[in-house]
C-alpha cells in the first residue's frame, strides 16, 4: 500500500490545528479507503471505506492519536485482506465482540458460582423455580432439587443443555444405579426429562434425550407396605395393641391407626380443632393431605367419619392432650406433634418387624379386608383412603361422595375389628367365614 499512502504525522498535526482554529471538521485521506475524520476537539477518527457485494460500507479503526498512523494502516490492510476473502470485517468485529462479551459473562457467572446460560443446571434451576415449585409441595420440590444437585449437576450441570445426549445422560444415571438406588435413578431420569421438555419449550434445546432411556435402567422392584390381612393375625394384632403398656398417647395412636385409616404423617399432625366428637366427624384440611399443590390449596377437606370406638378413644385422649393443639403431641413438647416413628416403634415393641406390619400397613389391611371380608364397594373404600382417581372430575366427586356409605363402613369396620379382637367367628355378608 506504500504507493498510495498520502499522509504523514506532520500533515495530520496540521489538519488537526486547522480544524481547531476554524472550528470545522475536515477529512484527510491516506489512500486505499483510509480516511482520518478530524474534529475541532483535536481528535481524529480513523475510518475505512470499502465495498462488499456491490455495497459501500464503513469501518471504524480507532482514534488519533491513540491509534497511530502506522497502526491505522495495519488495520486497514488487514480489513482489506478480509474483504478480498469475501469476509465483512464489520460483521467479523461484531462477532468477536459478542464472543468476548459471552466469555466475560460466563467468567462473571463462574466467579459468582452460577452456571452458564443455556447449561443443564441453568435451565434446570429455571424450571425448578418457574414450573416445579408451583405444581408440587415444598417437600417434593426440595427432594427434586437435591437429587439434581447431588446426582446430576456435578456431572453435566455446566454442559449446554442442547449438547447433552442419551449416552451422556445414561452415564449419569448409571452412577446412581451403582450405589443401589434404583428407584432414585428412575426419579432422577424423570426430573431430567421434565428439564429437557422445559428446555424445548424455552428454546434451550431441540429434543429430550431422557425419552430414549425408557428401557435403559434396571426396573424398580415394586414394594408394598407390610400389612396383616388374615383375620387370625389381625385378631392377635388388635389384642396386642389393646394390651400395649407404653405411653398413653402412643397407645391411643396405635389403636386409632386402624380406625381412622389416615396416612402416618396425617395421623400424627391431627389437631383437636378438626375433631367434632358430638357429630362423630374428623375434618382434615386439604393442605395436610397427599395431593397436588393446587389441590392442597383449593381442594376440599378430607372427611373421616368416627366410629363409636374411635369417639371413645378420642374422648379418653382429650382428657390428656385436649388442652393443647395436637391430638398426639410429642413426649418432650406439646408444641410439636409426635415423631413419625412413634407408631412404628410401638409395633416393633409388640414384636412386629418391618416385614410384617407397618404404620402405613393399617390402610392396606383395611383396603383388603373391607373388600374381601366385608364386601364394601371399592369406590367407597378408595374415597375413605383419599386415593386419587384418574380424572379431575372424578377427584372432585370422590372427595364429597359416599359420606353416608363411609359412615356405615367405618362403624362396620370398627365392629369387625372388635369381634376379631374378642375371638368371635365373624361371618361377612357373602357368607364366607372370616
Amino acid at each position: 500500500m506504500a504507493g498510495s499512502e498520502l499522509l504523514s504525522d506532520k500533515a495530520i498535526r496540521a489538519a488537526i490545528k486547522d480544524a481547531e482554529t476554524s472550528g470545522k471538521a475536515r477529512k484527510v485521506s491516506d489512500g486505499a479507503g483510509l480516511v482520518l475524520d478530524v474534529r475541532p476537539t483535536g481528535v481524529g477518527w480513523w475510518r475505512l471505506r470499502y465495498w462488499l457485494a456491490g455495497k459501500e460500507r464503513m469501518l471504524s479503526l480507532g482514534t488519533y492519536p491513540d491509534t497511530s498512523l502506522s497502526q491505522a494502516r495495519a488495520r486497514r490492510d488487514e480489513a482489506r485482506r478480509q474483504v478480498a476473502a469475501g469476509t465483512d470485517p464489520s460483521e467479523l468485529r461484531k462477532a468477536d465482540k459478542a464472543a468476548q462479551a459471552q466469555v466475560a459473562k460466563v467468567e462473571a457467572l463462574e466467579e459468582a458460582g452460577l452456571p452458564p446460560e443455556g447449561s443443564f443446571e441453568a435451565v434446570a434451576r429455571d424450571w425448578l423455580s418457574t414450573v416445579h415449585a408451583g405444581k408440587v409441595s415444598e417437600g417434593h420440590h426440595t427432594r427434586t432439587r437435591l437429587r439434581l444437585e447431588q446426582d446430576v449437576f456435578p456431572w453435566i450441570g455446566r454442559r449446554p443443555l442442547a449438547e447433552v445426549d442419551a449416552p451422556e445422560l445414561l452415564a449419569v444415571l448409571r452412577r446412581v444405579e451403582a450405589r443401589g438406588a434404583i428407584e432414585t435413578a428412575h426419579r432422577v431420569k424423570d426430573a431430567c426429562g421434565q428439564v429437557f421438555r422445559y428446555g424445548i419449550a424455552t428454546g434451550a434445546c431441540a429434543r429430550d434425550p431422557a425419552a430414549d432411556l425408557r428401557d435403559a435402567l434396571r426396573p424398580v422392584q415394586a414394594r408394598h407396605h407390610a400389612a396383616l390381612t388374615e383375620p387370625a393375625e389381625v385378631a392377635k394384632l388388635m389384642r396386642a395393641a389393646a394390651d400395649y403398656a407404653g405411653q398413653a398417647v402412643t397407645r391411643a395412636a396405635l389403636l386409632l391407626s386402624p380406625l381412622l385409616l389416615l396416612r402416618p404423617g396425617e395421623l400424627r399432625h391431627l389437631e383437636w380443632a378438626w375433631i367434632d366428637l358430638e357429630a362423630g366427624m374428623l375434618t382434615v384440611p386439604g393442605a395436610l393431605m397427599k395431593r397436588t399443590k393446587a389441590d392442597k390449596v383449593d381442594g376440599p377437606p378430607h372427611l373421616v367419619p368416627l366410629a363409636r370406638q374411635a369417639v371413645a378413644l378420642l374422648a379418653e385422649l382429650q382428657a390428656i392432650t385436649g388442652e393443647g393443639r395436637f391430638v398426639f403431641p410429642a413426649l418432650t413438647s406439646r408444641l410439636r406433634c409426635m415423631s413419625e416413628n412413634t407408631v412404628r416403634s410401638a409395633l416393633r415393641r409388640l414384636g412386629y418387624g418391618n416385614d410384617e406390619m407397618t404404620a402405613h400397613g393399617f390402610r392396606a389391611m383395611a383396603r383388603t379386608m373391607l373388600a374381601e371380608r366385608l364386601d364394601v364397594a371399592p369406590e367407597v373404600v378408595e374415597a375413605q383412603l383419599a386415593h386419587a382417581v384418574p380424572d379431575a372430575l372424578g377427584r372432585a366427586y370422590n372427595r364429597t361422595q359416599y359420606v353416608e356409605q363411609r359412615k356405615a363402613m367405618m362403624q362396620t369396620w370398627a365392629d369387625y375389628l372388635d369381634r376379631l379382637r374378642l375371638g368371635a367367628d365373624v361371618v361377612p355378608i357373602n357368607g364366607r367365614a372370616a
